[in-house]
Order: C-alpha cells, then sequence, then structure tokens
C-alpha cells in the first residue's frame, strides 16, 4: 500500500512539474500558432 501511494506522489509532482516547466519554456499552443498581429490575453 505504501508503494502505490508513493507512485501516486510521484506522478503528481511529475505532472506539477511538466506543467511548470512547459509554461516556462514556452509550448502552449497560443505561443506556438500566434503570430505577431494577434493579440493573447494573459
Amino acid at each position: 500500500m505504501k508503494i502505490m501511494f508513493a507512485a501516486f506522489l510521484a506522478i503528481a509532482v511529475v505532472a506539477v512539474g511538466a506543467n511548470l516547466v512547459l509554461k516556462q519554456a514556452g509550448f502552449s499552443s497560443q505561443e506556438r500558432t500566434s503570430g505577431a498581429a494577434v493579440r493573447l490575453d494573459n
């Protein structure tokens, strides 16, 4: 049971970490597909 909870915690840490890294790297669909003439809400 401890191993299952540790695995769930590891999944959550990886998911949150990946989300933060990808936001900082600029890999959102808005940033990748919009041109200079497009206004995006912040």
